[in-house]
């Protein structure tokens, strides 16, 4: 006979067998076709730990539980009739808040948006639906993506949860969040100058932004479009890449590579001054660590490329791309509605007026030259190693621009760029370590944070609170 006391310890262990969204997506995946447990199971576990978090942490924009619900159940239906849509069938997401969602209010974190709301999904989402991802809802960010504190997002600052102190990076400050504290399995964050990298070592997640082109913007509030990026936040590079793919990419995961012969470059120039004591120890250890699981790690000398004199240590065409691209997108916004702007964002805006069109072509030129021709980054390498940024998330109120100078470069070149935690500082900030391979090479971004990752368990820490 089953008596009250019996039920009550089979329900508590069967709560406990559930898999929680600090497991990754693979490992959910994997209880989902042994019927081990149920996306909507699953989704109910997010919408309560969203629930909880979001008073301390603001990951959060609008949170979608109804329809998210009812997509679950019709995955669970799918899947019990022997219909699996795809690799991430079940598993429950979440996207950045410029990114468009059906019948959803896509408001980049703008009082300009607060009504915008899209009529169909944007191509990245509707390939994520179509691979059987379950949207539990759109995530914070800095306004329009123009900024990397949190800081400027008309729906109140998120908040790192290793430190709520601290800042979780921008712009895609909510899609890190929301994996660090466990809200979701993925999210989908854009990527500028760091916005998905930045957040994901400030919040010891993995983070990465692909190749130029790998996946569709279309749908998502435009920062400067030459430059734009969407990709995947995740617990794991295997994860990322899966998000990657269902999101539209070329196919990560089926290529085979032997790390085994990849060659590490450690790209000093520039990307480590200024690194802290701390941080520099921490990086060291892991290089070491990857070179060892690889060809091994030497330093490298890149290519020379012309520095803004306006903003040290970055390139001068990118920052006459983003900034005449911004301003020409939000131009008109500016002259009818200025004041609807957070004052950060104004300025950043602003000061995009500067740029001639003459500039902007010439700086266009530069950007064109520079992708024809990448291989002479990768003569001494196959992947470029470099600290995703020189510390750890710095306290509100101290950002400094040096914070994106190692992740800027990156979308300028087009290259396909990767953040994966590394370690954590003696006050329990996580540290991210920064991939960078040749365009279309993410297969050797994955495989060798993959393998770094099968040999360490930063990216299983987890915060507390």
């Amino acid at each position: 006979m089953l008596t009250r006391r019996h039920f009550a310890a089979l329900l508590a262990a069967a709560v406990q067998a559930q898999p929680l969204p600090y497991q990754s997506i693979a490992e959910a995946a994997q209880a989902l076709r042994r019927r081990q447990t149920t996306s909507l199971a699953l989704t109910n576990v997010c919408l309560a730990r969203i629930a909880a978090a979001q008073p301390r942490l603001n990951a959060f924009i609008t949170v979608l539980a109804d329809s998210a619900r009812a997509e679950a159940a019709a995955a669970d239906r799918e899947l019990a009739a022997g219909r699996p849509r795809g690799p991430l069938h079940g598993i429950p997401i979440a996207v950045k808040d410029l990114l468009d969602a059906k019948g959803v209010p896509t408001t980049a974190a703008s009082r300009h948006w607060a009504k915008n709301i899209p009529t169909q999904d944007a191509p990245a989402l509707a390939k994520l639906r179509e691979a059987g991802a379950i949207l539990l809802g759109k995530l914070n960010m800095d306004e329009f993506a123009y900024n990397f504190s949190g800081e400027t997002s008309a729906y109140g600052t998120p908040r790192n949860p290793w430190n709520t102190a601290h800042s979780p990076g921008g712009s895609s400050g909510g899609s890190a969040i929301a994996i660090a504290a466990g809200l979701c399995f993925g999210t989908v964050g854009s990527d500028t100058g760091g916005s998905i990298r930045l957040p994901a070592a400030f919040c010891g997640v993995t983070g990465l932004k692909g190749t130029y082109g790998a996946v569709n913007t279309a749908g998502a509030a435009v920062l400067a479009g030459s430059l734009d990026h969407l990709g995947p936040l995740a617990h794991t590079a295997e994860d990322a890449a899966r998000l990657h793919e269902g999101m539209g990419a070329p196919p990560i995961r089926e290529k085979l590579v032997k790390v085994k012969s990849l060659r590490l470059g450690i790209a000093r120039q520039i990307f480590w001054d200024g690194v802290d004591p701390e941080t520099n120890t921490i990086l060291a250890e892991a290089i070491k660590t990857l070179g060892g699981l690889t060809a091994g790690a030497r330093e490298v000398t890149l290519p020379p490329l012309e520095r803004s004199p306006v903003l040290a240590g970055f390139p001068h065409a990118y920052v006459e791309i983003i900034s005449a691209e911004s301003f020409a997108y939000h131009a008109q916004r500016l002259k009818t509605n200025p004041e609807l702007f957070d004052p950060t964002t104004k300025t950043n805006l602003a000061g995009g007026a500067e740029v001639t069109p003459a500039r902007y072509q010439t700086a266009l030129a530069e950007l064109r030259r520079l992708r024809a021709n990448p291989a002479p980054w990768f003569r001494q390498a196959d992947l470029l190693l470099l600290p995703t940024a020189p510390g750890p998330a710095f306290a509100f109120g101290k950002k400094d621009l040096v914070y994106l100078r190692n992740a800027a470069q990156w979308n300028l070149l087009g290259f396909p760029a990767l953040s994966i935690p590394c370690g954590f500082t003696k006050d329990n900030l996580p540290i991210g370590l920064q991939l960078v391979s040749a365009p279309n090479r993410e297969d050797q971004l994955i495989a060798a944070a993959t393998a770094y990752q099968k040999v360490t368990d930063w990216h299983r820490k987890t915060p507390r609170g």
